[in-house]
């Protein structure tokens, strides 16, 4: 770390703060102990009030005169006198209640009234010095009265007056300094600006590599890091850019589903920066207090500004992001820190380099203000990897773990196919955790695979006991399933079969895995052949058993959302065709959508959902028929096995000897047959990388005059130097 970075981490606007600070502290603490002190002397006179009743001081005069004085006390600090009352004096009160002077068997002076009886009552008798000292105890002697407690306190000097009176004041601001250094340790204030530093923002600040993450820790998200290694190259060199009068982006936002690396690859900027790095998340603006967001806001900036140029990154962005409507009101807390945000951003001189990086999963709530051009110029999407980029995550995820030479990352990215970098991750950790349970001290290919099918299907329920009827049914509904997805072109190759009961995977599953990376492009019969598949298991409870289960839910629920999607958004229906029936709501979590149509349109569409599912249910139910004694076969091994590889479902069905399978995780797949997709290349590369973009405007050629002449729908010949390449 520079020393110009030492310096731009501690502003020199914190003393001044810090003065502010203590200032509001000091004066906060004296206003309390004004407070205090009045509401004890307030409560002081009150009690004084409540029990004393204070006489005339003619009236005591007349008393002492008759003697019914037994003693009498000096108050030197209110300057009055306590007068005891001799045995059996009597006081009448201005509510005419009777008061009787008595002593109770300590000598101590009581009073009894005659409301209440014999029950002592706590008063005092006092007036208020008018003679001096001297002259009072002239005049007390004469008349025989001679207990007189003088009590002549010495005045106080000006040091012990200032510790008396001040000692509140030391006490409280004690206090409140304690309190506020608890809550700043805990993260919930910022020490002693304002009241615990409520309005100040609570962003963590980063210098050069002190995250401990890099761009080398981030895999398989090329393009983004791409377009933010820009962004961090045009802090340290603004001049190439300024040359040809490009200016500074004022801010990025990262979208992506949950998983995919945002708060990773922000905090590597932060590693490869040499500049201030703020971090922050949305939920930190939102406060109890109203206006602590906008606050908060203008004080984040304000230091960015102090530190420029620096990288501002607000997680979870849309906790104050989102759009504002009528429902929120005028007076909205969350409506008033976006609004300061707005004004924040177009605030911002391109010349200082402040740039604001956001991450959120939810880019449809962002309110459109905050999303145009000038304020964030770039969006920068985080999806899930490809096959390259989840062999990529891999390959980072395992650098520090002890990996046996029988390990192929390769196929393990193959079966995660849809899986993001958090999902990875995790895969790696369980592998690991496994091979040591195993008593191993490497991670071979099994605890991948094994950890894989424990984050999709969860552990083995090891103490649940079936019924022989209910493992031939489990047995059949998943090798229909198998048997179904086998005897298709389109559908993904069978690795795995099992009738062991599994905590997320019910009672038993088949495990599908792609040859191919098909997470993003899917044909109609390749949506087909997925309903089908699905609709395999209660195909075979009907072919084989003649009964129903709710084995088969979670398969409907799959086979139906597919149909429907492909009805309300692909247009892949007869009836609807080309027609778009609802739109996304939810893109990057859930997936959910919203219907565009009319009610009456709605339940047309649920029609050709369910036209498209019998379709499907009754393909599959052909397929079991056509091959039930093959499936009857693969059945007998299931149960006596309980778990079969697809390589296994193979042999048996062509006759060989399933104990000479050797690979623990072959599929049906494993052997070359003409028709299906080719396999895998040794060499994997992005995908952007085998499409080629072409520069040069091309011209449309001009149709020959014979073809007007030509039958309709009879299509020219395509040029012969026309040499495009379309993409793969």
């Amino acid at each position: 770390m520079n020393q110009n970075n030492k310096k731009n981490s501690r502003p020199d606007g914190g003393k001044n703060s810090n003065w502010r600070g203590l200032l509001s502290l000091i004066s906060w603490a004296l206003l309390l102990t004004i407070i205090v002190s009045y509401a004890t002397n307030y409560m002081n006179s009150a009690g004084r009030r409540a029990s004393s009743v204070e006489l005339e001081y003619g009236d005591f005069q007349q008393m002492v005169i008759a003697g019914d004085v037994q003693s009498v006390d000096f108050d030197n600090e209110e300057d009055i006198l306590i007068v005891t009352p001799v045995d059996g004096y009597t006081h009448t009160a201005q509510d005419g209640t009777v008061y009787t002077k008595g002593t109770d068997e300590k000598g101590n002076p009581v009073y009894t009234s005659d409301k209440m009886g014999s029950a002592p009552v706590s008063l005092q008798l006092f007036t208020v010095k008018v003679q001096s000292n001297d002259a009072i105890v002239t005049f007390l002697n004469e008349h025989g009265v001679y207990d007189i407690n003088e009590d002549y306190k010495a005045p106080m000097g000006i040091m012990m007056m200032l510790l008396i009176n001040m000692a509140p004041f030391f006490i409280i601001m004690a206090v409140m300094l304690l309190i506020m250094n608890i809550a700043a340790k805990k993260g919930g204030m910022g020490g002693i600006g304002g009241i615990g530093g409520v309005g100040k923002a609570n962003a963590k600040v980063y210098m050069e590599k002190s995250t401990g993450v890099t761009f080398a820790d981030v895999a398989g998200q090329d393009e983004a890091k791409e377009s933010l290694t820009e962004i961090i190259d045009f802090l340290h060199n603004p001049g190439k850019y300024t040359e040809i009068g490009a200016k500074l982006p004022k801010g990025a936002l990262l979208v992506g589903p949950p998983g995919t690396g945002k708060t990773l690859l922000a905090k590597a900027v932060a590693g490869e920066a040499n500049v201030p790095f703020f971090s922050i998340s949305g939920s930190d603006f939102v406060e109890m207090f109203v206006g602590v967001g906008a606050s908060r806001v203008r004080d984040l900036f304000k230091e960015a500004s102090k530190v420029a140029p620096c990288i501002v990154f607000i997680d979870e962005i849309d906790t104050i992001g989102k759009s504002r409507d009528n429902r929120m009101g005028g007076n909205d807390e969350r409506e008033q820190t976006l609004n300061q945000l707005l004004a924040e951003m177009d605030g911002f001189d391109p010349t200082k380099g402040i740039i604001l990086l956001a991450a959120t999963n939810r880019p449809e709530v962002l309110d459109q203000a905050l999303l145009r051009p000038g304020r964030f110029d770039r969006r920068i999407i985080i999806d899930r990897p490809n096959l390259a980029g989840r062999l990529a995550t891999l390959q980072v995820h395992t650098r520090n773990i002890k990996l046996a030479e029988d390990v192929n990352l390769k196929k393990v990215a193959l079966a995660t196919a849809g899986c993001v970098g958090a999902d990875l991750a995790n895969l790696v950790n369980e592998a690991a955790l496994r091979a040591v349970r195993k008593g191993r001290k490497l991670v071979t290919q099994e605890d991948l695979l094994a950890a894989f099918e424990l984050v999709i299907a969860g552990t083995e329920k090891k103490g649940s006991v079936l019924t022989e009827f209910e493992k031939k049914l489990v047995a059949y509904h998943e090798v229909g399933h198998a048997m179904v997805a086998y005897k298709q072109k389109n559908s993904e190759p069978v690795q795995k079969i099992t009738i062991v009961p599994h905590t997320q995977g019910a009672l038993g599953y088949t495990l599908l895995m792609p040859e191919e990376d098909k997470t993003e492009l899917r044909t109609r019969d390749e949506l087909m052949a997925k309903i089908t598949v699905s609709m395999g298991g209660r195909a075979a409870e009907e072919v084989v058993m003649n009964t129903m289960t709710n084995g088969a839910s979670q398969d409907i629920q799959d086979a139906t959302q597919v149909a429907r999607n492909m009805v309300a958004m692909f247009g892949m229906s007869d009836e609807f065709g080309m027609m778009a029936l609802a739109s996304r709501r939810n893109q990057y979590l859930d997936g959910g959508y919203g219907m565009d149509c009319a009610q009456d349109t709605a339940a047309r569409m649920d029609q050709a959902v369910k036209e498209i599912l019998d379709k499907c249910y009754q393909s599959a139910v052909d397929i079991l028929k056509e091959n039930r004694e093959d499936m009857d076969k693969v059945v007998a091994y299931l149960l006596e096995k309980e778990t079969i590889t697809g390589a296994e479902m193979v042999a048996i069905i062509e006759g060989r000897d399933p104990e000479l399978v050797e690979d623990a995780y072959a599929s049906t797949r494993a052997r070359e047959e003409k028709g299906f997709r080719p396999s895998q290349p040794a060499v994997i590369e992005a995908p952007a990388k085998k499409v080629h973009m072409i520069s040069q405007k091309i011209e449309a050629p001009e149709a020959p005059a014979e073809d007007s002449e030509k039958p309709a729908g009879e299509t020219p010949e395509k040029p012969a130097d026309e040499s495009a390449e379309e993409p793969k």
